[in-house]
């Protein structure tokens, strides 16, 4: 059957759509979305793991959460769009695909001056924006101790010679100066293979970092580029892309956010024990999937407050997807209900606590709470108990007289940062 190539989600609910179902302008839409959800959900994880391990624990986790989930990501996106390389091409086409850096939100600008040599600046940066405003101190974590090891990170998973080093960079001299910072990438043939984050064999070992991805054998709608193969593109936009190839982008996203928390999870379990990365991983994923559905729903033009509303953001929110890794199902069972359902898959076969969905079981959970919730206060998500313990299924139920629930404390986390109400705009049309 042909994709019906939706412009968004403002219709009916049906329990049969996927992503291929979208049209190439609704997944650009998704795409930017996904790799902002994926950005900001360290704006819930590290305050967190502040209150949980001190003050002094935002700066390593971050150090080591990024450097142990983006060279894998970093050479999957290469994969997924053909573009593998060694060269600063490469490493920039990673940076216009990369969680890290969420298109607009992170304004990379870039100038490519051939294979080994280039520069990148921020036109703007919003992870400065929220930083900047609480003093000096954590804008030199941010933007000298943080950035130095995982950029170097990144390149180093193109090529273990590729350096990343500042031009100049915050805290800002004089006050105000534009653009917020400016990096040059180059290639030091004489310089030792850079060394890799000690957590990178089991992350590389996980089901999650070898997963394929669900692609269809052509793209449902004509236009487009079919991958990255071509030449660097400083101007690149998701509108660039073909059908087939934003089906690659929505789901790689998906992938890298997912990476992240694990890398997280990871070190926090290294230092203080899996109960406590257990923890904070719900405590994340709380704030994370709230502010994913509040945006998806918003850009997918999904209106209402019925369980119709509520079974379409689960079916989009990127936190079920790649559906080849999380064999998730929405159905819609009353005027007032829905059945979600996890099959038996790898996110449930990883063998470890170190992902969101280790976390989910038998009890209600607070995660899905969230996410019906910021369609109607009133809905729950109860588990349902079944003799199959390898699957899950939950009943989504809007109780009119049940208490409104509040927003919960890790979404309002979430919502200092100005990404949770970032507003993205169409900077190209869609390429022919």
């Amino acid at each position: 059957m042909a994709p019906r190539l939706l412009l968004d989600y403002s219709g009916a609910f049906d329990p049969d759509v996927t992503l291929a179902d979208f049209s190439r302008q609704a997944l650009c839409h998704l795409g930017r979305e996904y790799l902002l959800a994926g950005h900001l959900q360290d704006r819930v994880g590290l305050p967190l793991a502040m209150q949980l391990l001190g003050p002094d624990a935002q700066l390593q986790l971050s150090i080591d959460e990024w450097m142990g989930a983006s060279p894998i990501y970093s050479r999957r996106m290469q994969t997924a769009l053909g573009f593998e390389g060694s060269d600063v091409g490469t490493v920039f086409k990673n940076l216009q695909l990369d969680i890290g850096a969420p298109p607009q939100f992170m304004d990379f600008q870039f100038r490519l001056d051939g294979s080994e040599y280039g520069e990148f600046w921020l036109a703007h940066c919003g992870a400065l924006m929220d930083v900047e405003p609480f003093g000096e101190k954590l804008v030199k974590q941010m933007c000298h101790d943080i950035e130095d090891p995982t950029f170097d990170a990144t390149a180093a998973a193109t090529n273990p010679r590729m350096k990343i080093r500042p031009i100049h960079r915050p805290p800002r001299s004089p006050a105000g100066r534009y653009p917020h910072c400016r990096w040059s990438v180059f290639i030091e043939e004489e310089a030792l293979p850079y060394e890799q984050h000690p957590n990178l064999p089991a992350m590389r070992a996980t089901k999650l970092a070898n997963i394929p991805i669900q692609l269809p054998e052509s793209g449902g709608e004509p236009g487009g580029w079919d991958d990255y193969s071509g030449p660097f593109d400083p101007g690149f936009q998701l509108e660039d892309l073909g059908h087939r190839a934003l089906l690659a982008v929505c789901q790689e996203a998906c992938v890298q956010a997912h990476l992240l928390a694990r890398a997280l999870m990871l070190n926090v379990a290294g230092r203080k024990g899996d109960e406590l990365a257990a923890t904070l991983g719900r405590r994340q994923w709380i704030g994370a999937a709230a502010l994913a559905a509040h945006r998806v729903r918003h850009e997918m033009g999904i209106v209402g407050d019925g369980i119709d509303a509520i079974a379409k953001v689960f079916q989009l929110h990127p936190h079920f997807h790649p559906r080849s890794y999380l064999d998730f199902h929405v159905e819609v069972t009353g005027a007032a209900s829905a059945r979600l359902r996890i099959g038996d898959c790898p996110a449930l076969q990883e063998g470890d606590p170190y992902c969101w969905f280790a976390g989910l079981g038998p009890e209600p959970h607070p995660a899905l709470d969230a996410i019906a919730g910021v369609v109607n206060p009133r809905a729950r998500c109860h588990p349902v108990v079944g003799p199959k313990q390898a699957s899950m299924a939950w009943d989504v139920i809007i109780d009119p007289a049940s208490e409104p629930r509040g927003e919960p404390p890790e979404l309002l986390l979430a919502r200092i940062s100005r990404g949770a109400d970032f507003a993205f705009e169409q900077r190209r049309m869609l390429r022919a």
